[in-house]
C-alpha cells in the first residue's frame, strides 16, 4: 500500500470499546459493508462482529485467510487442570472481507507470535496438542491442551500422561537460572 492510498481511519461508530492500552492495528468491513459490522485487529486481540468482547490472540486456535474470507476458530475452555486448560474448537466464524487491507496479515502475524511452544503427543487411546501461548499485556505463558477427536479425555491414564507431558514441556521452556 502506497503513501497516498492508505485505508481511511476506522469510523467512530464502528470502534469497539478498546482498553486504555489498546490500539487499532487494522480493520475491514465484514460482508458487503452495509451494516454487517467490522473486524478489528488490535494489539491485544481481535474484535469480531456480534461479539461484545475481544478474542485475545492466545484464544484463537486457527485463523485462515482464503483471499476473500477470514475464518476464525476460537478456543473453548472445557476444563481446568493443574497448570493448564483443556480447550476444544468452537465453531469457526467466517467473515467476507471485500477490502481486507492489512487485516489478514495482522491476524496471521499476531496469532503466530502468540505461540511460544507447540507439540503433538500420543496419549493412551488418542493424542493431543500441548501449547504455550503468550498473552498480550501479561508476563508468562498460558498452557493449553487440545485433544484430538476420539481421545478419551476423562480417562485417568490420559489425564496422568497429559499432566506429565505438560510438566515436561513447562520445564523445557522455563528460563535457566543464572
Amino acid at each position: 500500500m502506497g503513501l497516498f492510498n492508505r485505508k481511511p481511519k476506522l469510523p467512530p461508530a464502528d470502534r469497539p470499546p478498546l482498553a486504555a492500552d489498546e490500539r487499532v492495528l487494522a480493520w475491514a468491513a465484514a460482508g458487503n459493508g452495509e451494516g454487517d459490522g467490522v473486524v478489528v485487529a488490535s494489539n491485544l486481540g481481535l474484535w469480531l462482529p456480534g461479539r461484545a468482547h475481544r478474542l485475545g490472540w492466545h484464544d484463537i486456535l486457527k485463523a485462515v485467510w482464503s483471499g476473500r474470507e477470514l475464518a476464525v476458530t476460537p478456543a473453548d475452555p472445557v476444563a481446568e487442570r493443574d497448570g493448564y486448560l483443556v480447550v476444544a474448537d468452537c465453531p469457526a466464524e467466517t467473515y467476507l472481507l471485500v477490502d481486507p487491507g492489512d487485516l489478514p496479515h495482522q491476524v496471521r502475524a499476531r496469532v503466530t507470535r502468540s505461540v511460544a511452544y507447540t507439540a503433538h503427543h500420543q496419549v493412551p487411546g488418542g493424542a493431543g496438542r500441548i501449547a504455550a501461548r503468550r498473552v498480550a499485556g501479561r508476563d508468562g505463558l498460558t498452557w493449553t491442551v487440545r485433544y484430538d477427536p476420539g481421545t478419551p479425555v476423562d480417562d485417568e491414564a490420559v489425564l496422568a500422561e497429559t499432566d506429565q507431558l505438560v510438566a515436561a514441556a513447562r520445564a523445557s521452556t522455563a528460563p535457566a537460572d543464572v
